[in-house]
């Protein structure tokens, strides 16, 4: 073995890479299913809307106005989120509505809970790295350099 290092010096020389992403992809796309109904059952909460989200937006002073947009846009996260070509780009925009929730549960509702939201944004971190290739191709269609992937990729 020479003396310089590479990450491939550290596997097997004939062992597959490729299982072990196939299983962090597999796993991604379990936890955008997961994410996404979480959001949608945020969503439906202040679409609805229920008492307590009406409760903690009083207690922002925020008022209902902004409850449906957050509302809506948790909503459209999460379809999104179960669509393939538009779940890198969802995931990129849920990483701002995600990290403003963290920073109001820690400024003006309750500290503690500023957790979740700032682990979620770790999660839709890693699920649009997971799908950068499909998000570039969304943006090579839109502008009339790609075609279409296949569906389901």
């Amino acid at each position: 073995m020479s003396g310089t290092f590479t990450p491939a010096s550290l596997t097997a020389p004939n062992a597959p890479a490729a299982p072990r992403g196939r299983v962090a992809s597999a796993a991604l796309t379990g936890a955008r299913v997961v994410l996404a109904l979480f959001l949608g059952f945020s969503a439906v909460a202040k679409l609805v809307p229920h008492a307590s989200a009406v409760e903690s937006f009083d207690r922002m002073g925020w008022g209902s106005g902004a409850m449906y947009v957050i509302g809506g846009m948790e909503l459209a996260g999460a379809v999104a989120l179960l669509i393939p070509l538009l779940a890198g780009v969802a995931a990129i925009a849920l990483v701002g509505l995600l990290a403003g929730a963290s920073v109001v549960q820690l400024t003006l509702l309750d500290p503690p809970n500023a957790v979740m939201p700032a682990l979620l944004v770790v999660l839709v971190v890693l699920i649009a790295r997971d799908r950068r290739e499909r998000t570039a191709q969304l943006f090579a269609l839109l502008h009339g350099r790609g075609r279409a992937p296949h569906a389901g990729q």
